[in-house]
């Protein structure tokens, strides 16, 4: 692959039937192109969290996604409350989600943890009151 490919997703806030649209897309891309399934897996089940998590606590966002030869990385961006205490979200186990959420299957608290566990680097940029960046990045 000579040039990147970039894709852009708005993950819709609130709306769990929707939730991992973006992931499902970037993991038939990722298949298209030829990636190993191992790299498929690792993208899929990272971006799926984030978006996830994007529609529990930010009500939305963006992912953005740029595949080059040598990786993938993948930027969640969204306006929501940001996180208070990084180093604790980044336990398992740990959640906020309110206990509707909970009912629904979700907000088990290993969003953040899977983000990192399947991932090469993931950088959080969080500010309270203006949401939250993370960078992840998957090499190939």
């Amino acid at each position: 692959m000579e040039e990147q490919l970039r894709f852009r997703y708005e993950v819709d806030g609130d709306n769990f039937t929707s939730a991992g649209e973006a992931s499902v897309s970037v993991k038939k891309k990722l298949r298209q192109l030829g990636f190993a399934p191992e790299i498929i897996r690792r993208v899929s089940i990272a971006m799926y969290e984030g978006e996830i998590n994007m529609v529990i606590h930010a009500h939305g966002g963006r992912a953005d996604v740029v595949v080059s030869k040598d990786k993938i990385e993948i930027t969640l961006d969204d306006d929501g409350p940001g996180i208070p205490n990084v180093e604790l979200a980044m336990q398992e186990g740990f959640s906020t989600a309110p206990d509707n959420i909970r009912s629904l299957g979700f907000g088990a608290g290993m969003g953040l943890p899977n983000m990192k566990r399947y991932t090469d680097t993931m950088k959080i940029q969080t500010e309270l009151g203006k949401g939250t960046k993370i960078i992840m990045t998957v090499n190939i």
